[in-house]
């Protein structure tokens, strides 16, 4: 799933060509209409696909702004505010292109589910492999409730006090600490991958109780995983799987990545070991983590 710097990069990508444009019309996939008519709701959420599309039609697209895992778009029509909020899920991308063919990969041009024809010509097209994004179209961000309830950004003054004292709480305090660090609303857009490089950094074991670390090394663990999202946005993300920015292109912190997915400690050199924790595999050192 893309995480905090993968979501950044695109929107980076996505403000310098999309900013002060309008959407002329809008398509979306079969697979989409077929979900909504079972009464199901496949990546547009909230909102019924007639709506959606007449919605949409006409809008300019005043801003592009990440709030922890999400893509903001500010929107304007008629001189209202609108706010379409993009989650890209485990596989979803976002593509600025002529055409359809110009999505370069294969894969991404088989699972095309939204195309917004844009006034001065091209596409901006969301493409989404496995289906598990969602894009909702709200007046303001208060109109979608979770969305409120997700921690301040790690580079805010107040985050890391913040994940001090939600960390302390009783919800928290006895869970492993990778699981309370992968919670958004203890930390914002922090995953699996990034998780597992800050806890091999600072030696701490994934199934370590939050109430067994001090307060002292909670602030450290916290400032190592604003660094690693930091060198991951600087280094254009990870592209473990499916994450490319809008031009198809791949990041390179994966090269970077000292413990994520490895079956070998690069420091001692002993054989890696893996544990479930919330649902994801937690790749750990047993002897350089504890």
């Amino acid at each position: 799933m893309p995480e905090l710097p993968e979501v950044e990069g695109v929107v980076r990508e996505l403000s310098s060509v999309s900013i002060g444009r309008t959407i002329s019309e809008v398509q979306v996939s079969d697979v989409i209409r077929r979900s909504k008519e079972l009464g199901k709701e496949a990546i547009v959420k909230g909102i019924t696909l007639e709506d959606f599309i007449e919605e949409l039609a006409s809008m300019t697209i005043v801003n592009i702004t990440r709030r922890s895992k999400y893509i903001y778009f500010h929107m304007e029509k008629n001189g209202l505010p609108y706010l379409l909020v993009s989650h890209l899920g485990m596989s979803g991308a976002w593509f600025n292109v002529d055409t359809l063919e110009d999505v370069v990969e294969q894969k991404f041009r088989n699972h095309v589910h939204v195309v917004f024809k844009m006034a001065d010509g091209g596409l901006l097209v969301y493409s989404d492999i496995r289906r598990f994004g969602e894009l909702r179209l709200l007046q303001k961000e208060g109109d979608y409730i979770p969305l409120l309830k997700m921690a301040p950004e790690p580079f805010d003054a107040s985050a890391e006090d913040h994940f001090i004292a939600m960390a302390s709480l009783p919800k928290y305090a006895r869970k492993p600490i990778k699981e309370v660090i992968m919670d958004g609303h203890v930390i914002s857009g922090c995953g699996n991958i990034y998780a597992t490089e800050a806890l091999f950094r600072m030696k701490i074991h994934p199934g370590r109780a939050a109430e067994r670390i001090s307060e002292k090394r909670k602030r450290e663990l916290f400032r190592e995983i604003v660094d690693v999202l930091q060198e991951s946005i600087d280094a254009g993300g990870s592209s473990i799987s499916d994450y490319r920015n809008i031009n198809g292109e791949a990041g390179t912190m994966q090269t970077r990545l000292k413990m994520y997915g490895k079956k070998e400690c690069g420091t001692c050199g002993k054989e890696t070991k893996s544990m479930k924790i919330a649902g994801r595999t937690s790749v750990y050192c047993p002897q350089c983590q504890r």
